[in-house]
């Protein structure tokens, strides 16, 4: 693409193109720019949006996810009901109902001692989680969102980290569920984890896990991470009930309203 020669200025110190470039030319060259830029643009908000987490969002973004926790209304976080089309087994659509909401918190006793010690470089700003329960009321899933403390470089460190060693694959670092009284996920303890999934952001200060269960309070001598329970063929007890498919599938639901919510707020007007 040519952008044509450069303007000057005449002698009443207007605008004026050099050599033969007309108006029109000069008009369709600033069209090409704006439309070229507002493209970078979009391809650059739209990575985030669709969940490229191997690009570092900019450094605004970063400071908007880090203050949703405080700025956006818990059911813009977690939604009272969530739609899960095509997440279960085989394709199958699911509807997840929000049971409980834990007070927003720090992270003491919040996590097993192995996970916490492995999320301790990123620090802690804030812990929010949710309960939900499938259409049934058979099995029961906590989503948390870990706003952290750290940089984006904290952040990337953390997430090579954990792809390199495989922690997201090890039961003794799975998260806890929360249990809430007078509620389906009332039996929801540690015994009870069945499958689960931890991911940590690089574009964002926070770390998305979730961690699924049967309802019925039974325990879980081999619970497994979300990816394997989600293998064809796998034969677990949690593979076979969809557990991998309900921790998996809830996660990825609130991790892209999450992004969409950082969107709006960097969209805002300053």
């Amino acid at each position: 693409m040519s952008f044509g020669e450069p303007e000057g200025y005449d002698g009443d110190a207007r605008p004026r193109p050099l050599g033969r470039r007309g108006a029109s030319q000069a008009a369709a060259a600033a069209v090409c720019l704006v439309l070229g830029l507002g493209l970078i643009s979009g391809a650059v908000t739209g990575s985030w949006l669709v969940g490229d987490s191997g690009a570092e969002g900019s450094p605004s973004t970063f400071a908007a996810a880090g203050s949703l926790w405080h700025s956006v209304p818990v059911d813009q976080l977690f939604p009272p009901t969530v739609q899960g089309q095509g997440a279960g087994p085989g394709g199958a659509d699911r509807t997840w109902t929000r049971i409980a909401v834990a007070p927003d918190s720090g992270c003491k006793d919040a996590f097993d001692p192995l996970l916490r010690k492995a999320l301790a470089p990123v620090g802690c700003e804030r812990l929010l989680r949710a309960t939900y329960t499938d259409a049934t009321e058979s099995y029961v899933t906590t989503v948390g969102l870990l706003f952290t403390t750290a940089d984006a470089p904290g952040m990337t460190s953390l997430a090579n980290r954990f792809r390199k060693e495989r922690l997201d694959r090890r039961s003794d670092l799975m998260p806890l569920p929360y249990a809430a009284k007078d509620t389906p996920a009332a039996r929801f303890g540690p015994q009870q984890r069945a499958a689960w999934t931890v991911s940590v952001l690089t574009e964002a200060p926070v770390v998305v896990y979730a961690v699924s269960g049967w309802a019925d309070g039974r325990t879980v001598d081999d619970p497994q991470p979300a990816g394997d329970a989600m293998e064809p063929g796998a034969t677990t007890a949690p593979a076979q009930a969809g557990l991998g498919n309900e921790a998996q599938g809830l996660a990825d639901r609130v991790e892209r309203d999450l992004r969409k919510n950082v969107r709006s707020a960097t969209e805002q007007p300053s």
